[in-house]
């Protein structure tokens, strides 16, 4: 049977829950922050993924605030980031090699800018997030991937 939780019972849990993540991990919104920041400064320099956020993002302090809330969301569970972030991805210049480089400069960012425990939490998410987006865009792109299989957009191209 389903246990139907009043709006203070749920808000209640999910500080609670909240809480335990950020003594577990150490993950606070500073760190969030510096981490975010971070990245998309570096993202913004890459000459692979510049050119695909400077195309769409000319006002980066509203992106930055969306990716504060909702790596909250993720890490924290603070249910703060209301969003759609697979529709936002669709249609992108982007494929396999675009997600590897993104993970690869945000693995580098978390390991400098986190505790090992953090960082790993911050990888962890985000390699599933970054898998599930690949997915996501090649099947609206109406191509089925085999497993262990990659996203060639051709969009760009390159089928």
């Amino acid at each position: 049977m389903t246990q139907h939780l009043t709006p203070e019972e749920h808000a209640a849990r999910r500080a609670r829950i909240t809480a335990d993540l950020r003594e577990k991990t150490g993950i606070d919104e500073t760190m969030i922050e510096r981490l975010v920041r971070a990245f998309y400064g570096k993202v913004q320099a890459d000459p692979a993924l510049g050119p695909v956020f400077a195309a769409r993002i000319s006002d980066w302090e509203p992106h930055l605030e969306r990716m504060f809330a909702f790596w909250s969301s993720v890490t924290l569970m603070t249910g703060i980031y209301h969003g759609r972030p697979m529709q936002k991805h669709f249609g992108l210049p982007v494929e396999a090699a675009h997600f590897d480089r993104w993970l690869a400069l945000f693995r580098e960012t978390a390991r400098e800018t986190c505790p090992p425990v953090a960082a790993a939490v911050f990888i962890e998410k985000a390699e599933m997030i970054a898998q599930s987006i690949e997915f996501g865009m090649a099947t609206m792109a109406g191509i089925r991937l085999a497993p262990g299989e990659r996203f060639a957009n051709p969009a760009l191209g390159q089928a």
